[in-house]
């Protein structure tokens, strides 16, 4: 009865552990797995691009914090010590009055405030444009930053599966070779049929390598961008591949969404109304311009006043009557500088049309293409399963066998390039259209 005990006790602590590797094998296993998501949400977070944008936009918003400034009075305070190496005094009405003591303390607040200065208003409407310009292109160039992730990405997962195809072309290759060095020693073929699987075996080897390499290099292309090491296995963006074989809508209704969604043509288009603001300071000079100025002194140096504070207050106008040509000048250059951020304004707008619309054919002609190499390697691979069901039974040669082997190859090869060409342009619609990767607002950092 005992033994039956332990041996129960036994059964379930195996039980617990095969429990316990399994749920430690699926945990590692998600813990491994590298989504598109977090590569873009990573490098939002991680890459220096996006940090810069962030950086670019609080340097904006500081040098609107400065054109504030001038509209809030400031104060100053400045404290004096001397030493002198006398005493002076005089008897007034038989009074003794310090003129000018041996330790001499003084102190002074100022206060300088603008009531009025015409140019101050173009100045600050400039910045404030600026500023709002700053934010859009900063939100651009995150988003550029998104889409270069996911391009990376597709061609990184591209080039792994071109590995697998590769690695299938080259253990059917063996296998090959296999057979007919077999059918050799059996006398049943003669020596060229092995010299062509060898040969297919060699230049199969060799694609296996390529291959390696090529995705060896997309992977560190990736994790630059991403700003981290990459241990996972890369997670296939099925629904992204899903999405990019669904037939888009005309440009006449894509176009006018492109207009109020791209990031990088509103940044242009406030930035056209900070140099149009910026242009007509100079004009305002003519303006004079009127201040107020205040001064609290403290001193223990009476002298003949007999007080030791004292205070004024007072107002100060300028004018600049005449500077030469430097006004009319100004204002010209800043003209000049307002149309070419509206010519560049108006350049843009025509160049996201033609982004569109070459987006529009790119994506067409990819899902095209990708029902094209789709039928082809569904042919290729049938023709691979008779072919070496032939090549098995005796019934074809060496060399059928291994161009069965290169054609199923090459479809395989072309069918993932068209497929993730598909993604990648689909993706390119979605950055003309001033749209994210995945349809929804990117991470911010905090600002």
């Amino acid at each position: 009865m005992k033994h039956t005990n332990h041996t129960g006790k036994n059964t379930i602590v195996r039980l617990f552990t095969v429990l316990f590797l399994l749920l430690t094998i699926n945990v590692l296993g998600e813990e491994k797995s590298f989504t598109i998501e977090y590569a873009v949400q990573t490098a939002l977070v991680k890459n220096e691009r996006s940090e810069i944008a962030n950086e670019s936009l609080k340097a904006a918003r500081a040098r609107l914090l400065k054109a504030k400034s001038v509209f809030i009075p400031s104060i100053t305070a400045t404290g004096t010590y001397t030493r002198r190496p006398y005493e002076v005094t005089r008897e007034i009405n038989g009074q003794t009055i310090v003129v000018q003591s041996l330790n001499a303390l003084g102190g002074n607040i100022n206060l300088n405030w603008t009531l009025f200065d015409s140019r101050s208003i173009p100045v600050f409407r400039q910045l404030k444009y600026e500023e709002k310009s700053q934010m859009f292109t900063s939100m651009e160039a995150r988003r550029a930053l998104a889409f270069e992730v996911c391009n990376a990405y597709l061609v990184t997962m591209g080039a792994q599966n071109m590995v697998k195809a590769a690695r299938q072309r080259f253990e059917l290759a063996a296998k090959n070779l296999d057979a007919s060095r077999a059918r050799y020693q059996a006398q049943l073929v003669s020596i060229n049929d092995v010299t062509r699987s060898e040969l297919e075996y060699a230049t199969a080897e060799q694609n296996m390598t390529r291959a390696t390499g090529d995705a060896q290099n997309a992977l560190l292309e990736l994790e630059y961008l991403v700003g981290e090491k990459i241990d996972g296995q890369l997670v296939n963006p099925t629904q992204l591949l899903t999405e990019a074989e669904t037939p888009p809508s005309e440009p006449g209704i894509l176009i006018p969404q492109a207009h109020e969604q791209r990031f990088d043509i509103k940044a242009l288009q406030w930035h056209f109304k900070a140099q149009s603001a910026y242009a007509s300071e100079p004009l305002l000079r003519l303006i004079p311009s009127l201040s107020m100025v205040g001064q609290y002194r403290m001193t223990n140096e009476a002298g003949l006043t007999g007080k030791n504070t004292n205070w004024s207050m007072g107002l100060s106008m300028s004018w600049t009557i005449f500077d030469g040509m430097i006004r009319i000048g100004d204002y010209k250059e800043r003209k000049a500088l307002a149309k070419i951020a509206e010519l560049d304004t108006k350049a843009a707008s025509r160049k996201l049309e033609v982004d569109v619309k070459n987006a529009l054919v790119s994506l067409a002609n990819q899902q095209a293409t990708l029902k094209q190499s789709t039928v082809a390697l569904d042919v290729a691979r049938k023709n691979a399963q008779e072919t070496s069901e032939l090549f098995r039974q005796g019934l074809t040669g060496a060399l059928e066998a291994a161009d069965a082997i290169v054609r199923l190859y090459e479809a395989e090869v072309e069918n993932i390039r068209e497929q993730y060409g598909l993604a990648i342009a689909y993706l390119n619609l979605r950055l003309a259209m001033g749209q994210n990767p995945f349809g929804n607002d990117l991470p911010r950092n905090n600002q």
